[in-house]
């Protein structure tokens, strides 16, 4: 059922995108888009609230349960740049709105973007490791919350992951090639 559950909030997710959008710039109704577009937060709460009752009914925590975790997390700390990313296109192909602006390629600009991505998958596994957490405090000594704790361990890797990719950029910038300085 959590399964089922997360795979809806994704469709949703998206559904309730691509409706903002049209709304937004197809159909001219820029405060319903947006009205759609606030509802995204919403499937979040339902998938959290399912979650926890499901917890508290006695089911034991299992890798279901860590992903609805997971998912929550990222999509708290990814949702927002998605829909922006989603907009500046949708807003420059059928609004004429200005072209999307791309990540800047070397130097300084891009070990910046960097971080600035590294803080967001951050934030998504620092959500999702609080929410695993309380998930671990909710279910007490009763349940083996083993699976709940393994995937804190995968968010600590996706923390650790992201900050050396950025660290990467700083350490080692990449360079313009003399060709393009000129």
């Amino acid at each position: 059922m959590i399964v089922g559950l997360i795979v809806a909030c994704e469709v949703a997710f998206w559904v309730l995108l691509a409706a903002g959008l049209v709304f937004r710039y197809a159909l001219r109704m820029p405060r319903t888009g947006l009205a759609l577009l606030l509802c995204e937060p919403l499937l979040e709460v339902v998938l959290f609230a399912v979650t926890a009752v499901d917890l508290r009914g006695g089911a034991e925590p299992d890798w279901r349960h860590g992903l609805a975790a997971v998912y929550i997390g990222f999509t708290v700390g990814l949702g927002h740049a998605t829909v922006k990313w989603a907009d500046a296109r949708i807003a420059h192909r059928f609004a004429g709105g200005p072209p999307p602006a791309r990540p800047p390629k070397y130097g300084t600009a891009r070990a910046v973007h960097e971080w600035k991505v590294a803080g967001r998958w951050s934030l998504a596994a620092a959500v999702a490791i609080a929410l695993l957490q309380a998930a671990v405090w909710y279910v007490g000594d009763d349940g083996d919350t083993g699976s709940l704790v393994a995937w804190q361990q995968r968010m600590l890797w996706v923390i650790g992951v992201n900050v050396l990719i950025a660290a990467s950029y700083t350490l080692w910038p990449k360079r313009e090639p003399a060709s393009k300085r000129g």
